[in-house]
């Protein structure tokens, strides 16, 4: 049965504030736990976040005290949610742990949107970006054991594989090819507005984590892959949020902020395993209802627009953490040696791209291809991977 937020009320703001009891939430059993419960968590998390940050940008640009004071209350709330949810994760597991996790989710995520995208467009940029998320999960896997002496098996759980990809030292392009063409708001799907939005957050989640956690390390072959990696984060930020049509108002993006929240709180809900974890996503989304109604009203009175002039009349098709095994091999097939010219996609190495290539790496191999020979020197000349349909053929490439 469909569901439109427009149309369901949730908590009155006034009852949403909790105290610090409530708050101190429980975290998830790293030992025990669905690995695509953390993936839920990693991605709310970063949902929350970027809610956050939007409403602080907006408020810094709105002149209308009152408009401010309403981004204010309904941010403070949504600063409590973002703490519950990033709580979630266990203070035990690692940052490295926590980062093999970050890249499942940007895995899965992004290979799930991919595939249920209907602009073509939008897909491609979709695809591109997975592929390199793709080689990250891989190249931290084999630091992972190295630094750890544990396999990323035990986080991944065999849901998704750890194998090459597009090699990390081929994303290093010129800051002006990352740029894409964006969306038109007048004619994109809802569910488009809804998966650029979402991937965008999730990288920047991604890319913030990284700026932060990379130096913390004393071994200097892991601040160097945190380093290199980081950059890539910057440059699929700037990928996802240039699709994003630049024409939507203020009004136009908060709405679809609150509304994304509640899409995937109430995706969420239909496949959490843990009955704890679901029960915080459906009072989120309760309480979404609410940030929702609130963002509508401000729409309305200060953009002249009703939301449904900018929503569908009811939410897409739940988001889903699935393996995307198949998928991800068909694209490693056929688009493992694409880079990016401009706003397009091409297969032969341009003169711009060479350039950045040559001055980023300077004559030498990057961390992302140490990092795998350092750990064939430790292991008896083998990487590490974790492939559950045998070997791919493409191997001279992924190196």
């Amino acid at each position: 049965m469909s569901f439109n937020p427009l149309e369901h009320r949730g908590i009155p703001l006034d009852r949403q504030l909790r105290n610090w009891r409530e708050l101190d939430v429980e975290p998830t059993d790293p030992d025990h736990a669905d690995p695509y419960t953390r993936c839920r968590i990693i991605t709310m998390n970063g949902i929350e976040v970027e809610a956050l940050m939007f409403s602080h940008h907006f408020a810094r640009q709105c002149p209308d005290m009152e408009v401010k004071r309403k981004l204010a209350e309904i941010r403070y709330l949504e600063q409590q949610q973002q703490k519950v949810v990033n709580w979630l994760l266990p203070g035990t597991a690692s940052a490295l742990e926590t980062t093999i996790a970050y890249e499942q989710v940007a895995v899965d995520l992004t290979a799930w949107v991919a595939r249920m995208e209907p602009d073509p467009y939008l897909t491609q940029a979709y695809e591109f970006g997975v592929l390199e998320d793709f080689d990250h999960l891989y190249r931290y896997a084999n630091l992972y054991e190295m630094v750890q002496h544990r396999k990323a098996e035990k986080i991944v759980d065999g849901l998704t594989e750890v194998i090459p990809g597009r090699p990390t030292k081929y994303h290093h392009r010129h800051p002006a090819d990352n740029v894409r063409t964006p969306y038109d708001k007048s004619t994109a799907a809802p569910i488009s507005k809804l998966h650029a939005l979402t991937i965008m957050s999730a990288e920047q989640q991604t890319m913030n984590f990284y700026m932060n956690v990379g130096p913390q390390y004393m071994e200097p072959i892991a601040r160097q892959l945190y380093q290199e990696i980081g950059l890539i984060e910057e440059e699929h930020v700037t990928h996802y949020e240039s699709l994003v049509d630049p024409g939507e108002t203020w009004w136009e993006r908060l709405v679809l902020h609150e509304y994304n929240e509640c899409y995937l709180y109430h995706s969420f809900m239909q496949t959490e395993s843990d009955r704890r974890v679901k029960a915080i996503w459906e009072l989120h989304l309760n309480m979404e209802l609410e940030h929702l109604h609130a963002a509508c009203d401000l729409m309305r009175a200060n953009d002249g627009r009703e939301p449904e002039e900018v929503l569908g009349d009811s939410l897409p098709e739940p988001v889903t953490f699935e393996p995307n095994k198949e998928y991800l091999r068909e694209l490693l097939d056929t688009q493992i040696d694409l880079t990016t010219l401009g706003e397009g996609y091409v297969r032969d190495a341009h003169e711009r791209f060479e350039r950045m290539q040559a001055a980023i790496h300077g004559g030498e191999d990057p961390p992302s291809e140490r990092v795998i020979d350092d750990h064939a020197a430790l292991f008896d000349g083998a990487d590490y991977r974790l492939s559950t349909e045998g070997a791919h053929p493409v191997e001279e490439l992924r190196r």
